[in-house]
């Protein structure tokens, strides 16, 4: 069996996971362990699939009849499917094992069953799509992910709020595909196929309209500013293992669609490049700084999801505005700093997720401001959530460090563009990623420190208790791999080669041809791979120095400024840590106070809240809505229900059209 056949029957046996379950028992857990293997196994199939295929070479290409007349569906194993395919199926599979104690189906936990049957069929929809060779098998896959994802969203479609998250996603979600029916409309209009293929004429208007739809209509799934919109109610709403798959993995499907249309243009305008880059500094800014603002733990993940999404756009812009000005350098360093990024953010949001979930499974709340505490009473999540956080910061030694890097070394080799050029700007975006690194550290400190450290704010965080290995387990497998990225990125320079090649178009002739290049000699991945074992053996030593200490000194209250009863009121809430950063992005966040009332000399107990809520969804997208809705509505009035009525819009039709003649 050759491996794309490993990767077809893998699809098969994931999408097919959750139906032995829809007959037996709505409490059995049998059925949900039955779905879990069933899914496990397809994840495992596929991923022998793509080791197969960064082993041996390039996989078979098969078609079969699709429902079109006339065409095929195509799958073809290229460089950067492999690519994305690997977190499909790992933290696929991964979040199924998860959601056995999670959302455990002998529990009565709501629409259980369908749960395990939409996860394994998005599961396979996303690896479809990604071997796809064609457009129109790759519509299948991304309507098939889109419709999953909704009703994996709504689970809990008795809450009012997680039913209107749910309608927000579908409308994204179908704007996103109408974008991509235009897209492969215009390849097939330029190309006389729907299978993936060169253009002939970059300059044309359908090419500028490819570009523009696979920019908007996927960057809207990617969850892009200002196309973000869905995301953070979705992400919140959603169960915390269908969360880590849709931000770990499911946007990326977005960031896939833009990757593989760019690679359909030989040549790129450098001002496509300088956009791109402007877009994803935007949003990797804002996003995080919108995470700042949340108490929310799960909107918080989301609007980082939206920052490092940001971060993956800045690498493809670096790539381009390479592949426009002919500097190999430049391409390598960005695409496989946004390619490594697509990974590295897969496996520690996912873990974050987890770690999440974790947490809320144990506490029964989503709030920040009653947490506290848990690092004492839950070891195993307070320590792979801390290994996820400083990933996501970028922090040596972990994954997140190495894609981060790579991007700033492009960047900075713009600096050096001679003769001085416009492409020199996109140096001005390193200070913009540096920005997102400080405050994905101060974000991350105030998570942590809230909902980790100091003493628990409520009686559920008093009581908190550890998860079971059902759900450790997962977290720890994404952590480890969070560490081998890091301490050993050598490791993937080879399938990272392969995958920067297939999305260059090296084949096409352009300037920019990558293939003669090395990664290892562009980026110090020996150097980071010393460096990070040595801060690892530090941590290591140093931590258990710590922990000797801890044991044997006698336990105390900290230093309490004088106060003899110390609380947890005395400790930084989730608003009080973030407020000066909120207000540095006041301008941009809206950010609403309710401060106290006092008007007399005794007041009674009052309370001060603050919300970040999203900009462009108050005060853009909802007032549009309304008034659209308002003015459609003004329509209703020419539906009489009367015959004679209609008889005369007819009338006044026709004799339009008899006074009308063309170029009269």
């Amino acid at each position: 069996m050759n491996g794309t056949e490993l990767i077809l029957w893998g699809i098969a046996c994931s999408a097919l996971s959750g139906v032995p379950a829809l007959f037996l028992s709505a409490k059995s857990r049998a059925g949900q362990a039955i779905s879990v293997v069933l899914n496990a196994v397809g994840c495992g199939l596929g991923l022998a699939g793509v080791w197969s295929f960064f082993a041996n070479g390039p996989l078979p290409v098969v078609r079969f009849p699709s429902p079109v007349a006339g065409f095929n569906f195509t799958v073809a194993v290229d460089g950067l499917s492999a690519f994305f395919l690997v977190p499909v199926l790992l933290v696929g599979g991964l979040a199924s094992i998860y959601g056995l104690q999670y959302w455990p189906q002998d529990k009565g936990m709501p629409n259980a069953r369908r749960l395990s049957f939409f996860l394994g069929l998005m599961t396979a929809a996303m690896a479809l799509l990604v071997v796809a060779g064609d457009g129109l098998l790759f519509l299948f896959g991304w309507e098939t992910m889109a419709v999953s994802a909704l009703f994996l969203v709504a689970v809990e479609d008795h809450i009012a709020e997680t039913r209107k998250a749910a309608w927000l996603y579908i409308a994204a979600s179908h704007f996103a595909t109408l974008s991509g029916f235009g897209v492969f409309a215009l390849l097939y209009s330029q190309t006389g196929s729907f299978e993936f293929s060169t253009l002939p004429n970059v300059t044309s208007t359908a090419a500028i309209f490819m570009a523009v739809l696979g920019l908007f209509g996927f960057g809207t799934k990617a969850g892009l500013m200002p196309m973000h919109i869905w995301l953070p109610g979705a992400h919140a709403a959603a169960p915390s293992h269908v969360s880590a798959v849709m931000s770990g993995v499911m946007i990326k499907m977005g960031v896939y669609g833009v990757f593989r249309t760019a690679s359909f243009f030989p040549e790129i305008p450098l001002s496509w490049g300088l956009v791109t880059l402007a877009v994803g500094t935007v949003s990797a800014i804002l996003g995080v700084a919108f995470a700042i603002g949340q108490h929310d733990i799960k909107r918080l993940l989301a609007y980082h999801s939206i920052e490092n999404i940001g971060i993956i756009v800045m690498g493809l812009g670096l790539a381009l505005i390479g592949r426009a000005t002919g500097r190999s350098e430049w391409v390598l360093l960005g695409i496989c700093g946004a390619l490594l990024h697509v990974w590295n953010h897969a496996l520690f949001k996912s873990l974050l997720f987890f770690g999440a979930g974790s947490v809320i499974h144990s506490m029964g709340t989503r709030e920040l401001d009653v947490m506290g505490g848990l690092g004492r009473r839950m070891p195993a999540t307070a320590t792979c959530f801390l290994i996820g956080a400083v990933a996501i910061c970028g922090l040596p030694p972990l994954n997140g460090f190495v894609s981060e890097l790579m991007i700033y070394l492009g960047l900075f080799k713009t600096i050096q563009a001679e003769p001085a050029s416009l492409a020199s700007a996109a140096a001005f975006a390193a200070p913009g990623l540096a920005l997102v690194g400080a405050l994905a550290v101060a974000c991350f400190v105030k998570v942590y420190g809230i909902v980790f450290l100091g003493a628990g704010r409520s009686e559920e965080a008093a009581h908190a208790h550890e998860s079971g290995l059902a759900m450790t387990g997962p977290m720890f497998v994404l952590a480890g791999c969070c560490v081998l990225i890091g301490v050993a990125p050598l490791l993937f320079a080879a399938p990272l080669e392969q995958a920067a090649t297939t999305w260059a178009a090296a084949e096409s002739g352009t300037s920019a041809d990558i293939s003669g290049l090395s990664l290892a000699s562009l980026a110090p991945l020996v150097p980071v791979s010393i460096i990070a074992a040595i801060l690892i053996g530090l941590l290591v030593v140093g931590t258990a120095v710590l922990l000797r200490r801890v044991r044997t000194s006698p336990s105390s209250l900290t230093w309490d400024c004088g106060y003899a009863a110390p609380s947890a009121r005395m400790q930084y809430t989730s608003s009080s840590f973030a407020q000066w950063l909120v207000d540095l992005f006041a301008w941009a966040l809206w950010p609403r106070v309710h401060p106290p009332k006092v008007d007399t000399l005794f007041p009674e107990d009052t309370c001060f809240e603050s919300h970040v809520d999203d900009t462009v969804l108050n005060k853009a997208v909802r007032p549009a809505t309304r008034f659209f809705a308002w003015l459609f509505g003004l329509s209703r009035y020419l539906q009489q229900g009367s015959l004679q009525a209609y008889l005369l819009y007819i009338l006044v039709i026709v004799v339009g059209l008899l006074i009308w003649r063309p170029g009269g």
